[in-house]
C-alpha cells in the first residue's frame, strides 16, 4: 500500500459556539486541497458546531478532520490542534477569521518549494487585515520596512519594528516539527495566549522567510471578542497571567542570538504596557493596585529586564505616575486605538 504523502500545511481552526461563521473561514481554507489538513477543533461548543465540522470531515475525509473536546479554552483547542498536525508547517486561524485566497496559493506553492528544495524553514511571515466592521479602509500590517522579502534570513538581517508591526498568530506559519521539538503547550482556559504561541518558539527559530501578501483576515466587530476594551478589563488577570508567563520564560543566558533576544525584549515592552493601560482604563484602586503589583514582579523575576523595560519610552510612558499621569495614558490608548482600529 503507498505512503500517504506528507501535508505541506497543517490548520488549526478553533471552535467554540462558531456556527454562525465557521463555514466561512473552513471554505476559504479548502482552497489549498490535497495539500493541507485542516483541523477543526470543536472545543467543548454548544451550539451546533460540532456537526458543522463533521459535515465537512465527511465530505473532504483527505482534507479536513473533526476533533471533539471538553471545553479546554482556545490555548487547549491549539494544543488539540498541534497534537494532531502531521504537515510540514502549522498555522492557526481563528474560527471567526478567514484567509485571502490568492495570497493562500503563493504561500502553498512557497512552503511546497521548500520541501521540494529540502530546505528548512522555521518561521514563515506573512501580512494580516484587520477586518473591522464599518471600517471604510481596512488596515493592512505588513514587514516589508524591516524584513527582506522573498529570501531566506536570519534574526541579524531584521530592521526596527515599529509598535503596531510584531509578530502575531496572525502573521506566522512555524515549521511544525519546531514547535514539537520546543514542547509548546499552552495554558488552558486562558485568553491572550496568542502571545505565548508566537513568543515561546522564538529562541529556537533559526530562518525565517516573509512573503509580501495580505494573507491573514482579522476580523474584529464581535461583542464577545476578547480583544475588545470591555473584555479586557474584565479578563484582566488573564493578560496578567499571560504577560508574568512571557517575563519567566525569557532568560538572558538561554537566548543567546542578540538580535532575538533584542526583539523579545521589545515585545514584552508591549506585553507590560497593555495590561498597564487596560488598568488605568479601569479607574478603580484595585487595579490600581494589580498595575503596580505587575511591574513589581517583573523587578522581582529579573532586575535586569525590567530596568531595561521600565527605562523605555514605552515603559516610561506605562507607568506616568498620578491622575495627569493616568489623563495621558486613556487619551494616549484612544488616539493609538483610532489609528490602528485593534478594538
Amino acid at each position: 500500500m503507498q505512503k500517504a504523502k506528507q501535508k505541506v500545511l497543517s490548520i488549526a481552526v478553533p471552535s467554540y459556539n462558531s456556527e454562525s461563521y465557521m463555514r466561512h473561514c473552513i471554505d476559504t481554507l479548502l482552497v489549498a486541497g490535497e495539500d493541507v489538513e485542516i483541523l477543526v477543533v470543536n472545543d467543548g461548543s454548544k451550539d451546533s458546531t460540532a456537526d458543522i465540522a463533521n459535515e465537512y470531515a465527511e465530505k473532504y475525509p483527505t482534507i479536513v478532520k473533526a476533533i471533539h473536546q471538553e471545553n479546554a479554552g482556545h490555548g487547549g483547542a491549539v494544543n488539540a490542534g498541534l497534537k494532531n498536525a502531521t504537515g510540514v508547517f502549522f498555522k492557526v486561524v481563528d474560527s471567526d477569521d478567514w484567509v485571502d485566497t490568492h495570497a493562500y496559493a503563493k504561500l502553498i506553492k512557497t512552503m511546497k518549494e521548500f520541501i521540494a528544495n529540502e530546505q528548512e524553514v522555521d518561521m514563515l511571515i506573512s501580512n494580516y487585515v484587520y477586518e473591522k466592521v464599518d471600517a471604510k479602509k481596512k488596515r493592512v500590517i505588513h514587514y516589508r520596512n524591516n524584513m527582506p522579502i522573498e529570501q531566506l534570513f536570519t534574526w541579524d538581517d531584521i530592521g526596527h519594528f515599529k509598535l503596531d508591526q510584531y509578530i502575531l498568530m496572525h502573521s506566522v506559519i512555524y515549521r511544525t516539527q519546531l514547535l514539537k521539538d520546543c514542547e509548546l503547550e499552552l495554558p488552558k482556559h486562558t485568553f491572550y495566549v496568542d502571545n505565548i504561541f508566537v513568543f515561546f518558539p522564538l529562541p529556537y527559530v533559526k530562518t525565517m522567510y516573509y512573503v509580501d501578501v495580505n494573507f491573514y483576515r482579522y476580523f474584529i466587530g464581535r461583542s464577545d471578542q476578547s480583544v475588545t476594551m470591555e473584555n479586557m478589563i474584565k479578563r484582566i488577570d488573564q493578560q496578567i497571567k499571560v504577560s508574568k508567563m512571557m517575563i519567566d520564560y525569557f532568560d538572558y543566558e538561554k537566548i543567546t542570538n542578540k538580535r532575538c533576544r533584542y526583539y523579545m525584549i521589545n515585545y514584552l515592552k508591549i506585553m507590560m504596557m497593555v495590561p498597564s493601560i487596560m488598568l488605568v482604563l479601569a479607574k478603580t484602586d484595585e487595579a490600581l493596585e494589580k498595575k503596580k503589583e505587575l511591574w513589581q514582579y517583573l523587578k522581582n523575576a529579573n532586575k535586569k529586564l525590567w530596568f531595561r523595560i521600565r527605562r523605555s519610552r514605552i515603559g516610561i510612558g506605562a507607568t506616568l505616575p498620578g491622575p495627569v499621569g493616568r489623563f495621558i495614558q486613556r487619551v494616549g490608548y484612544r488616539v493609538y486605538r483610532r489609528m490602528i482600529g485593534f478594538n
